[in-house]
């Protein structure tokens, strides 16, 4: 299943949401998670694949039926939240 982005300045519509599944209350810096498409069920994963463009060594995306370890995602860098600020941002709504 093909996965793609559109819209701008954070316009999209419902096909745009993801659940975020994480092994606690919060995603914890070093913890793996999971990326649910709200709509179909799927998980985002890679296939394997690879490409030369647009970006060299890019893997490919999609949404996959089933869990495996093919849709576990970590984090590499970010913002880190100490656990008292998510209450503060909770009031708050951001787009990915």
């Amino acid at each position: 299943q093909e996965v793609s982005a559109f819209g701008e300045d954070g316009e999209g519509d419902y096909l745009d949401d993801w659940t975020v599944l994480c092994s606690g209350t919060y995603w914890a810096r070093d913890s793996e998670v999971r990326f649910q498409h709200a709509s179909t069920d799927v998980f985002l994963a890679v296939t394997g694949e690879q490409y030369g463009r647009p970006i060299h060594g890019q893997k490919e995306v999609h949404g996959a039926a089933a869990s495996s370890q093919h849709n576990y995602w970590k984090v590499m860098e970010g913002v880190f939240m100490q656990p008292g600020e998510v209450f503060k941002a909770e009031r708050y709504h951001a787009e990915l």
